[in-house]
């Protein structure tokens, strides 16, 4: 039994190495792309490390392409929009799930709807409401309409989550003299930390991510996005592609980092045993 049991994480773990390798490829292919030069990229025979290392990539993202400047208009638009989303989803979320109102289910319906309404229906009039009130053409623009794409989502999926606290631990709070806003910020947010750590997270890469809203509102070089930076570096069928891949490397690094330093906070199942 012993020596199936070996045999079995033997297998196990190997399937699981083959699996993390074919997931983390793409990105070991990127990283090594971004520091071939051009002729070595296009060679018949691909070589999976660079015969002649250069940072020429990084060089021309930073001195030609003035990426960093598209880096810094991502976070500010992503960091601000995925905050107010999550300040305005929580309370809605927690009004929807717990308190009992009439309309609640149209709501709730409504904000589902609201979710899955296609992003090509919306431009347009977005873009006429961006352009009434003279913010198109800046990152302003995106912070107006982005909260469209991030509120509805974020809402249904800490509604969820509230719903999966148990009602006991708030009429616990309630009944040792806390108010409805000292329950909400001193037993629901703290237990809910998880879901609004996760939902911080993806209302963030909904930001960092989007291409389509961006490319309507915004065509002034210096306040386009990260998405926009990268689309620029295709011209025609030419495709430079170790400023391209040098770009996605340094795009994918704020997400990673967001991932690791809140882990420890998606973890689920706080509230088991809560009761008790």
């Amino acid at each position: 039994m012993d020596q199936k049991s070996l045999s079995r994480q033997i297998i196990t773990y190997a399937a699981l190495a083959l699996l993390l390798i074919f997931a983390l490829f793409p990105l070991y292919w990127m990283f090594n792309t971004s520091f071939k030069p051009q002729s070595e990229i296009y060679n018949m025979v691909p070589t999976f490390w660079p015969e002649q290392f250069t940072w020429s990539a990084y060089v021309k993202l930073v001195a030609e392409k003035n990426f960093l400047a598209n880096v810094k208009n991502s976070l500010v638009v992503s960091l601000i929009v995925a905050l107010f989303s999550i300040l305005f989803s929580v309370l809605a979320a927690y009004a929807i799930s717990k308190l009992k109102f009439r309309g609640k289910r149209i709501i709730s319906s409504g904000i589902l709807y609201a979710y899955l309404m296609p992003r090509a229906v919306l431009f347009i009039p977005l873009y006429m409401l961006v352009s009434s009130i003279g913010l198109n053409d800046s990152i302003y623009g995106l912070i107006l309409i982005y909260p469209t794409i991030t509120i509805p989502y974020a809402t249904w999926m800490l509604i969820s989550y509230f719903k999966s606290i148990p009602d006991e631990i708030e009429e616990a709070a309630m009944i040792d003299g806390c108010s409805r806003i000292r329950t909400l910020t001193s037993i629901i947010f703290p237990l809910s930390a998880p879901g609004i750590a996760a939902t911080f997270i993806f209302a963030f890469t909904l930001c960092w991510s989007e291409y389509l809203y961006a490319l309507v509102v915004v065509s002034k070089s210096a306040d386009k996005t990260i998405t926009l930076g990268l689309a620029d570096m295709i011209v025609g069928d030419v495709f430079a592609w170790g400023p391209l891949m040098g770009g996605s490397i340094i795009a994918s690094i704020p997400v990673v980092i967001m991932y690791l330093f809140t882990s420890k906070y998606m973890v689920s199942g706080m509230t088991v045993g809560g009761v008790k």
